[in-house]
């Protein structure tokens, strides 16, 4: 057996789950990368993956298996980056145990991620919000419970993992109304709910009926709505949406749509950044600064509130006459 699978093996067994107690998502993730290298060296080297070796994944191979993502595969460059993250993840375990490859692992480890433009951020507008809640057919069980969902994410901006998480106890509509949810990163945290949204709930709650540890948002069978699910639902309100709101033919409407909304509404209000990465829960205040971007409304309240100095008009100088013979080559 090569060094490679074992490695592999103890990566997962024991860095992932053991040292880090990575989160089943971060383990899909990285066993997906890991599937997908594997399968691309085994076709370039012409062998099977279990006698592929370490010596086998240099730094010639992975940028190419990088390449094969986006050429091929027609991967983003910010998905291309995500799987060498992972790569890396593994290479670092790999120089701690097998120091013979250190010069081969250094070499992957160079390997830069791919830089990326960086598009502005989609978000709802309030008469887009009104048409997107009214869309779900609240006389049937499904329907109330969808524009129960939808409220909850675009006032709260709940992460659609965290959306479909949540259990009957961790919702609270007494006094000081929050949600609670555990959220990326195994961070526990609240929302607090507007009054709006805690009658919203508070009827759905009522219908709901469910036990404590229960979710509350349930499938038809009283299990977890999955991601998938979620965002076949919001595809079907959407095209809904957009008969009453023509706006929304072009816009791509996902999840994390109504969590950019739920940021550029607190931004609106004037709340502070770093509250706003609090509420959303983010690691870094940075990641906050894309709805500051974003959003032209608080661009045009700086434009709006900058007065043009008072000075005059300055007179017309002509070019000196060399430097115009110099500007003219």
């Amino acid at each position: 057996m090569s060094a490679l699978a074992p490695t592999l093996q103890m990566f997962f067994t024991d860095r992932l789950a053991r040292q880090r107690h990575a989160s089943p998502h971060t383990v899909a993730a990285y066993r997906d990368t890991l599937k997908l290298l594997l399968g691309f060296a085994a076709r370039t080297r012409g062998k099977n993956p279990s006698v592929l070796d370490i010596a086998d994944l240099d730094a010639d191979t992975i940028t190419a298996f990088l390449e094969h993502l986006q050429t091929e595969r027609g991967n983003s460059a910010a998905t291309r980056n995500a799987r060498l993250a992972a790569i890396r993840s593994l290479f670092r375990f790999a120089a701690l145990r097998h120091p013979e490859h250190a010069a081969l692992i250094q070499r992957v480890l160079a390997i830069p991620p791919k830089r990326r433009d960086r598009a502005l951020i989609t978000y709802l507008t309030d008469p887009e919000i009104d048409a997107l809640i009214a869309a779900p057919d609240t006389t049937t069980w499904t329907g109330r419970r969808d524009h129960a969902l939808l409220v909850l994410a675009i006032q709260t901006g709940l992460r659609v993992s965290e959306l479909t998480g949540v259990r009957c106890t961790d919702l609270h509509l007494g006094t000081g109304a929050h949600v609670a949810c555990h959220g990326k990163g195994r961070k526990d945290r609240i929302t607090p709910l507007t009054r709006d949204t805690v009658n919203v709930l508070r009827a759905w709650a009522n219908e709901r009926t469910g036990q404590p540890t229960q979710p509350l948002f349930p499938t038809r069978r009283g299990g977890h709505l999955s991601r998938d699910g979620v965002e076949r639902r919001l595809a079907l309100y959407h095209r809904r949406a957009a008969n009453q709101c023509p706006t929304l033919h072009h816009k791509r409407i996902s999840a994390h749509v109504l969590r950019h909304t739920a940021a550029i509404r607190l931004l609106h209000a004037g709340v502070d950044t770093s509250v706003i990465a609090l509420w959303l829960g983010h690691e870094n205040v940075e990641t906050t600064q894309i709805y500051l971007h974003a959003d032209l409304v608080l661009k045009e309240r700086a434009v709006n509130r900058t007065t043009p100095p008072n000075t005059a008009p300055g007179r017309y100088q002509p070019t000196d006459t060399l430097l115009a013979f110099l500007e003219s080559l």
